[in-house]
C-alpha cells in the first residue's frame, strides 16, 4: 500500500490529499490547529450563534476552480449563497461601481460613461473564463491549451493595475476595478499588478463572488467528508517540526509528504535535506504586507449611503484609483495609512443563517504592514462611517485580530500575510522559486503544496491539486 501525509489541512493541503487518496494512496493529513480547514474555518467570534469566517469569506476562485467543482462537494453538504449584488465600491460623492453575476448591464449603468468601455473589455473575458482559468490555475511554464482565450487576457494581465485604469475616464469605473486589484496586497504601478484584478473581475462577471452557506468552514467540512469517504483522515493538534516527526505519526516512511506550509514552515521541517539551490530560494522568498482583521456584531444593517452597497456581499472602502494605489504602496513599505483599505463583508445578505435574529456578522479587513501589531480597529470603523454615517452606533460586539493575531491564528500567514507570499512581479509569474516543477522540492517524495506555489492564494485547491499530480507522475 502506498502512503502519503499531507501537512497542513487548508483548502490545497485538502484538495491533495483528495486527488491522492482518489487514486488508492493511504492518506493522513496532519493538523497544527485542533480544527482543521486553514484559512478556511468558521467562528463564533463576538456572540454566541453568529457566525464569522475566521479568514477567507467570498470564493469567486472556489467556484471557479476545475479540481472542486469536478468534486461535486454538495453530495458533502457544501452550498453556494450569492448576494444580490457581488461587489461594490462607494465614492464619497454617493456613486458607487458594482459588479453583479451575469447582469453586465447592472454593471454598466452603474458606472456612466465608462460602462461601455467596461462592457468591452470584459464581456468576452467573461465568456472565455472557464478556458482562461484552466491556463492560469497551472504553472506559467506550460504549454497553453486555449491560445485565443489566453491573448486576450494575458496582455492585459501584465500591465500594471494604474495603467488598466487609463482606459476609463471617470472614478466608479477607476475605482471599482483597482479595488479588485487591491487584492494583490501590494503597490499598483508594477508589472502584473494588474492581474489579480483582471481575474477577479472577470470572475465577478463570469461565476460572481459567493459565499459557503454556513460559513467558509463548510468548505473544509466537505472536502473532510469525501477525504474519509475514500479512506483517508485527518488528525489535529499535530504541529509538524520535523520530517522524523512525519513518520512517527503514520508509523513508517511515507512515500509521499505533501506540505501545505510558507516556504518558512518548508525550511523548519526539511532544513539541511534541502537542496542548496531550494534552500537559498527559500530563504530569499518574500512576504507581502499584512490584514488586520475586524469583525462585528451589528444590529440591523450597515447604514450605506449608496443603495446598491445596501444589498452587496462585498464592498472595497478605499476611495478613488490614486488613494488606493497610494495607500497600497505606503502598506508596502511599510508605514501604516491613516485610512487604510479596507474590505467588508455583508455574507449574512446571500445566507441569513449566519445571524441571530436582528444581530448581523459583520466581516472586514484592512491592509497593514507586514508584521504590524498596532490596533487598526478605529481606523476601520473610521473607514466604514466614512460611507455609511451612523455604523458606529450599530455595533453590538467587536472581536479584532492584529497581523501578529493572523500569524498566530495560522503559522503560514507570515507577519500576517495572508496570500502566503509578496505578489512582485517575479512571485506571481514565479512562485516559489523559478522551476519547471514548481512543487518538487528536490527531496524524493516531498512536495509542496500551499498557496506559495502556483496559483497563488485563493479557496481553489489547485495548488494542492497540481502538487499531488506531480507526487504521482514520479510515482
Amino acid at each position: 500500500m502506498t502512503r502519503a501525509v499531507v501537512v497542513g489541512s487548508g483548502p490545497n493541503g485538502l484538495a491533495g490529499a483528495i486527488r491522492l487518496a482518489q487514486q488508492g494512496i493511504e492518506v493522513l493529513v496532519l493538523e497544527a490547529s485542533g480544527r482543521a480547514g486553514g484559512g478556511t474555518r468558521t467562528s463564533e467570534l463576538t456572540l454566541p450563534g453568529l457566525l464569522h469566517d475566521d479568514c477567507s469569506a467570498f470564493h469567486p476562485t472556489g467556484v471557479a476552480s476545475p479540481y472542486l467543482r469536478s468534486l461535486e462537494l454538495g453530495r458533502y453538504g457544501l452550498s453556494w449563497c450569492w448576494p444580490e449584488v457581488d461587489l461594490a465600491h462607494p465614492l464619497d460623492d454617493g456613486r458607487a461601481g458594482v459588479i453583479v453575476r451575469g447582469e453586465m448591464a447592472r454593471t454598466r449603468d452603474s458606472l456612466g460613461a465608462d460602462g461601455e468601455a467596461w462592457e468591452r473589455l470584459f464581456t468576452p473575458l467573461a465568456r472565455d473564463f472557464e478556458r482562461i482559468t484552466s491556463e492560469v490555475f497551472r504553472p506559467v511554464l506550460h504549454s497553453p491549451k486555449h491560445p485565443v482565450a489566453m491573448g486576450r487576457f494575458g496582455p492585459r494581465a501584465l500591465l500594471p493595475g494604474m495603467v488598466v485604469t487609463r482606459r476609463w475616464t471617470d472614478e466608479p469605473a477607476k475605482g471599482l476595478y483597482l479595488g479588485v486589484a487591491a487584492h494583490a496586497f501590494g503597490r499598483m504601478d508594477t508589472p502584473l499588478s494588474g492581474s489579480v484584478g483582471m481575474l477577479l473581475t472577470t470572475a465577478g462577471h463570469a461565476v460572481g463572488w459567493p459565499v459557503a452557506e454556513g460559513g467558509s468552514g463548510a468548505i473544509s467540512a466537505a472536502m473532510i467528508r469525501l477525504l474519509e469517504s475514500l479512506g483517508g483522515s485527518v488528525r489535529t493538534g499535530v504541529r509538524v517540526t520535523s520530517r522524523a516527526q512525519i513518520a512517527e505519526h503514520l508509523g513508517a516512511e511515507p512515500d509521499i509528504v505533501l506540505l501545505d506550509t510558507s516556504p518558512t514552515g518548508v525550511l523548519r521541517i526539511l532544513g539541511d535535506a534541502l537542496p542548496p539551490r531550494v534552500r537559498r530560494a527559500f530563504d530569499r522568498y518574500r512576504y507581502g504586507p499584512a490584514v488586520h482583521k475586524v469583525d462585528f456584531a451589528i444590529e440591523g444593517d450597515v447604514p450605506w449611503t449608496n443603495e446598491d452597497c445596501r444589498r452587496a456581499g462585498t464592498v472595497h472602502l478605499g476611495g478613488t484609483a490614486e488613494e488606493i494605489a497610494r495607500v497600497e504602496a505606503a502598506t508596502a513599505r511599510g508605514e501604516m495609512p491613516t485610512s487604510p483599505f479596507v474590505l467588508v463583508g455583508q455574507q449574512y445578505l446571500a445566507d441569513p443563517s449566519r445571524s441571530v435574529g436582528s444581530v448581523n456578522p459583520l466581516w472586514s479587513y484592512a491592509h497593514v504592514p507586514a508584521g504590524y501589531s498596532g490596533d487598526a480597529t478605529e481606523a476601520v470603523v473610521k473607514q466604514i462611517e466614512r460611507f455609511a454615517p451612523g455604523f458606529r452606533d450599530r455595533i453590538v460586539a467587536t472581536h479584532s485580530r492584529t497581523a501578529t493575531d493572523m500569524e498566530a491564528y495560522n503559522e503560514n500567514y507570515v507577519g500576517g500575510d495572508i496570500g502566503a507570499g509578496a505578489n512582485t512581479a517575479r512571485q506571481i509569474a514565479f512562485r516559489p522559486r523559478v522551476a519547471l516543477d514548481p512543487y518538487a522540492l528536490g527531496v524524493p517524495g516531498v512536495y509542496l503544496c500551499s498557496s506559495a506555489t502556483p496559483p497563488g492564494g485563493g479557496v481553489h485547491g489547485m495548488a494542492g491539486y497540481n502538487a499531488a499530480e506531480s507526487a504521482l507522475r514520479r510515482l
